[in-house]
């Protein structure tokens, strides 16, 4: 029985310390991009341009999932101390990088269906005008580019000084840089798009390049879907860490007298680990806290409970922990 004092064994599940340069510039993106939505609708009212103000409520999309990031990383540092949360808050980022990768899903959709819509019936261009338009839009989207990517080079800076298994992206900022990229994409699409149809008369150019967008902004948000999603279902156990945290726990048992036959491992931050095993044992002395001992060269592994079960012919004793 323990007689120290019970806070020498308590911790915290704040696994993951957020991303502050990342939450930043996504709040600066959202407003950047909501303020271009409202000055490409006003104009597109004001000009009677429907193709500015479909654009606009296009860029309406991309503001809103771009705004989504933004608050989880708001929510996630807001709760990271609610004892709610067993295994903290940082998996608020990645559902929201999960709903904004399905908000990229709807624009792939909608530009689609507009672009077979224009097909089949073809409307006339107000090419100039949507060049320049378009021309503007891009240049904000590398604006926007720029400052999250920024952002992305400062959390792998911060990521590389750890030793890992291997690098985890931020999967919500990964969510916003892609909705930016996808628009800067598309607007590179339209724009040749529209030269050829000002110069060339090809006005059919116009929506062959939208359905090439489409496919390639549904592409992009495909992957990180299944990115988010393997996350958010703890579908961890093809990790290389898994096969790590076996040899490390396994390592140095007489002839195979210790073996891991029970384990599960899934993510509580972007670079961290949380597992919970039972360790089947011929070895009299070994206790949870030696287990533990030999899981600390492997820093991602920020949280272990670990059970000790003895085989019959040396104990029936069985001991467990948590840390």
């Amino acid at each position: 029985m323990h007689t120290e004092n019970p806070s020498h064994w308590s911790h915290d599940h704040v696994f993951d310390t957020g991303n502050d340069a990342a939450e930043r510039s996504t709040r600066v993106v959202m407003w950047i991009t909501a303020v271009m939505m409202v000055v490409e609708i006003a104009a597109g009212w004001w000009y009677n341009s429907m193709a500015l103000l479909a654009d606009g409520w296009h860029m309406s999309s991309h503001a809103v999932a771009i705004g989504l990031s933004a608050m989880s990383y708001a929510t996630a540092r807001r709760y990271a101390k609610d004892l709610r949360f067993a295994f903290g808050t940082w998996k608020i980022e990645i559902l929201g990088g999960f709903a904004s990768a399905i908000f990229l899903l709807g624009v792939a959709v909608m530009m689609l269906v507009g672009s077979l819509e224009r097909i089949v019936s073809p409307q006339t261009i107000q090419y100039q005008e949507a060049i320049v338009i378009a021309i503007l839009g891009l240049g904000v989207n590398v604006v926007c580019a720029l400052i999250l990517g920024k952002a992305h080079h400062h959390d792998q800076g911060h990521s590389h000084g750890h030793s890992h298994s291997h690098d985890h992206h931020d999967l919500n900022l990964k969510s916003a840089y892609l909705h930016v990229i996808a628009d800067a994409a598309t607007s590179v699409l339209a724009i040749g798009a529209l030269f050829g149809g000002w110069i060339y008369g090809w006005s059919w150019l116009d929506p062959v390049m939208g359905i090439v967008g489409a496919v390639l902004v549904a592409v992009w948000a495909k992957g990180l879907v299944a990115d988010t999603g393997k996350v958010l279902l703890d579908r961890e156990m093809d990790d290389p860490v898994v096969d790590q945290i076996r040899e490390v726990v396994e390592t140095g048992a007489d002839a195979g007298n210790t073996r891991i036959t029970d384990l599960h491992v899934w993510r509580v931050g972007k670079q961290a680990y949380s597992c919970a095993m039972t360790v089947v044992t011929h070895d009299a002395t070994l206790t949870p806290d030696f287990v533990r001992a030999r899981l600390e060269v492997r820093e991602e592994i920020v949280h272990s409970t670990i059970e000790i079960q003895r085989c019959p012919d040396v104990s029936p004793v069985a001991a467990g922990s948590e840390a």
